[in-house]
Formats: C-alpha cells, sequence, structure tokens
C-alpha cells in the first residue's frame, strides 16, 4: 500500500508519517502544494491525503486539478476547520473523505482502510449495467449518457452504482452512508446530500433528465422508466 501524504505541519507530518509505517503502509511525505502537484502526475497512490491549507497550491485546487486526469485514486482531505461550506467545496473538488484537526490516529487508518477496500473493490460483471440511457461499464468505471461520458469521482461512481443495482428499490440516506463510506463514518446525512446534488449535476441537468429521485422521509430510488 502506497500513500502521499501532503501536510505542511511538519509535526503533524511525522505524527501521521509514523503511524501509517508502523502499519507497514509505505508513506511518502511532502510538505508543498506544487511539489505534491508534479509528484502525483508521475508517480500513483493508494491513497492522498491532503491538508486544505498548504503552501505552493492549497488542497482545494491540488484536488480539482487532480480529479482532471485520476477520478480512482481516494483522497482524504485535512483541515483546522469544520464549516459545512468547507466540506462541501472539499467534496465538490473531488474528495471522497474529510477529517477536521484534532483527529484520532485510528480514525484515520480507519479511514483510509475503508476507501482502498472500496476503491479495490471489482466486480466479476462482464456485462454492462443499463438504466434508461445510462450505461455503467464496471470493469473500467466508465459512465455514459446518451453516449457522451460522464466523469464522475469515486463516490459518485458508487452512490450511482448502488442506485442502478437496486432498479428502481428506494435506498434510505443511513444505508447509502453505511455502504459506501462504512459504519466507522460519522453519518451526517448533508454528505449524502451534497454528493446526490452533484451526481444529479452530472448524470441529469445536462441531458435534460430526471432519473436521481427522492422519496421524502425515506431515501433515494433510480427512476428508469
Amino acid at each position: 500500500m502506497n500513500i502521499l501524504l501532503i501536510e505542511d505541519d511538519q509535526t503533524l507530518n511525522k505524527n501521521i508519517s509514523d503511524t501509517l509505517k508502523a502499519e507497514a503502509i509505505n508513506t511518502t511525505s511532502l510538505y508543498d502544494g506544487l511539489l505534491a502537484e508534479r509528484l502525483l502526475k508521475r508517480e500513483n497512490y493508494d491513497c492522498v491525503i491532503m491538508d486544505i491549507n498548504l503552501p505552493g497550491k492549497n488542497g482545494f485546487d491540488l484536488c480539482k486539478d487532480f480529479r482532471q486526469y485520476n477520478t480512482q485514486t481516494p483522497v482524504i482531505m485535512l483541515t483546522a476547520f469544520s464549516e459545512l461550506d468547507d466540506k462541501v467545496q472539499g467534496f465538490n473538488c473531488g474528495a471522497d473523505d474529510y477529517l477536521t484537526k484534532p483527529f484520532y490516529m485510528r480514525e484515520l487508518l480507519l479511514r483510509i482502510n475503508s476507501l482502498i477496500k472500496r476503491s479495490n473493490t471489482t466486480t466479476t460483471q462482464n456485462t454492462v449495467i443499463v438504466a434508461d440511457d445510462i450505461v455503467i461499464y464496471p470493469n473500467t468505471k466508465k459512465v455514459t449518457r446518451q453516449n457522451q461520458e460522464i466523469t464522475l469521482t469515486p463516490r459518485e461512481y458508487q452512490i450511482l452504482m448502488k442506485l442502478s443495482e437496486n432498479k428502481g428499490d428506494i435506498i434510505s440516506k443511513n444505508d447509502l452512508i453505511n455502504e459506501i463510506w462504512g459504519k466507522t463514518f460519522e453519518a451526517n446525512t448533508n454528505t449524502i446530500e451534497v454528493y446526490i446534488n452533484f451526481l444529479r449535476n452530472k448524470i441529469d441537468k445536462p441531458f435534460g433528465k430526471n432519473s436521481i429521485k427522492t422519496k421524502v422521509g425515506y431515501g433515494y430510488y433510480l427512476d428508469t422508466e
């Protein structure tokens, strides 16, 4: 397992790095956003941990640009702030998870393992999944609608897959959180609402569709009729 850690606080960087290495996780530590950007283009990692307030290039911009060419590698953002707007911006830039300082190292390890496990999960299906005019190719994680390819983050893809696999059945917010983020994630319905909105902006709105529907008080479902 290879992790890239980008944190400009030298003490925290060392504490995280030491914790990961104690778990036999190969860790590369950086302190600057611009240096990280160059390395991300050259090397492959199983997970990236980045602070938001970085010198050179902040975490929001770094993550957003990273997602232009890599939508698969999980990204965990670290910040000293706990405002919802910061989390929304982080998720909007393509982050998969979010930890507010201070945090327990054990929690960081659980988040890393959960993200990597899900990103490495492969399906044995050789056939594509078709929902209305949405086509999902599980082996390559490719998604198209009306023959146009749609770029999704790993979390957005996982939510779409879960909705499509349930063939119109309603899935509650808590079930989506537990299934995709894992039961160790602090359940926050705002998180899933944000992702559903992102997904609608990519899957539905550009095509004049309303496939991802809300059953108020129950959850979400994919309408393929």
